[in-house]
């Protein structure tokens, strides 16, 4: 009979496995190759994600493996645009390719080009990205003066979603800014797409990153259906365990699933974080009352805080005072050693954020 694992065993094995327990002393394209990339559909929010898994980020540097292409932004798990190395890029696009797929025949989109020859369209669209990176809507304007009638923004989607593309800088850059613009993955990074997908290995570099996991985990992280028979195929090279409802989870036999009783120290996570992104089923991590409060109000969930391992705060950067500052709104009462611990970690997030300013630090606020 297979293990049953608490929440709280689970909660310690995920904050290990995405370097919240112990900050990571490793480089950055080491870090988010582990992590299987970082969400990255926001311009900066995601560099908070270095800062809160690394021991000593550097911005700036993962700026510039951004410029020279050795990582990049492209939409991948759930056509939502990612942070990942080049490498990464090149086997993880072909094997999310019919998510983009879905999204495209699923959306307005999707209607818009109906009974097009999306080969066609995409080839057209890689011949003009191929002269020079554009935006989308340079893009559409350019593929729309073949198309009479169908809205440009419709053509540009299809690229986005049947052609490998990246977004390129300045756009992501830190303390950079641009429209997005983009290019195809392949002449961009110099690495040609792989020939085909590979759901094994996306499935084991899943269950490194957030494991002990379920097939619907796995499933809700990458957008990917069907994956019960290729863990299956993996049970051999699994160890599996059950979580408190009975639900069976699948790992890695050799990764780390510290104990309970392991501290968790408080870390400040951004609006779109791994973390809460992860799993189907987020209790590990966050209650069902407070999973209902993080509800997107247009499309931007808000950014969250960390205590003994649990989403217990939201914060945001305040900057109308000229000094930057940091609310954070708790969702439940802090004891004296937890305010303290928010604190100093709260002093390091803007330390970062805004290097080398005065800084009126961390404050909190009532919930609304």
């Amino acid at each position: 009979m297979a293990t049953t694992l608490s929440r709280r065993e689970l909660n310690r094995a995920t904050l290990e496995r995405q370097f919240l327990l112990r900050r990571a002393e490793r480089p950055a394209t080491e870090v988010l190759s582990h992590l299987a990339g970082l969400q990255a559909q926001t311009t900066h929010t995601w560099y908070v994600g270095f800062q809160s898994r690394m021991a000593d980020p550097d911005p700036h540097e993962v700026g510039r493996l951004l410029t020279e292409g050795t990582l990049v932004r492209m939409s991948l798990m759930r056509s939502t645009l990612h942070l990942v190395s080049a490498e990464d890029a090149a086997w993880m696009r072909p094997t999310t390719q019919e998510v983009m797929e879905r999204d495209l025949s699923h959306g307005s989109h999707g209607k818009g080009t109906a009974g097009l020859d999306l080969e066609a369209v995409v080839t057209l669209g890689r011949k003009i990205l191929e002269e020079r990176p554009l935006s989308p809507k340079e893009l559409g304007d350019r593929i729309g003066a073949h198309w009479e009638g169908v809205d440009g923004e419709h053509l540009a989607y299809v690229v986005r979603c049947l052609l490998p593309v990246v977004q390129i800088p300045p756009r992501g850059v830190w303390g950079a800014s641009g429209q997005p613009v983009l290019a195809p993955a392949d002449t961009w990074t110099g690495l040609p797409m792989a020939p085909g997908p590979d759901r094994e290995r996306l499935v084991l570099r899943y269950l490194a990153a957030f494991g002990p996991a379920s097939v619907m985990d796995v499933q809700a992280w990458s957008g990917l259906t069907r994956l019960k028979a290729v863990v299956e195929g993996l049970r051999d090279r699994l160890v599996s365990f059950r979580d408190p409802s009975g639900t069976e989870l699948f790992d890695l036999p050799d990764a780390p699933r510290p104990s309970a009783d392991v501290p968790a120290p408080v870390r400040f996570l951004y609006d779109f974080d791994n973390l809460l992104r992860g799993h189907a089923d987020r209790s590990r991590v966050v209650s069902d009352e407070n999973l209902r409060g993080l509800s997107a109000r247009n499309g931007m969930p808000p950014a969250t805080v960390l205590v003994d391992g649990e989403v217990s705060a939201s914060w945001r950067v305040d900057r109308g005072r000229g000094t930057p500052s940091l609310d954070i709104t708790p969702f439940r009462a802090f004891n004296n050693s937890e305010i303290e611990e928010i604190t100093d970690e709260g002093d390091r997030l803007l330390t970062f954020l805004h290097p080398g300013q005065e800084t009126a630090g961390p404050r909190f606020t009532d919930r609304t």
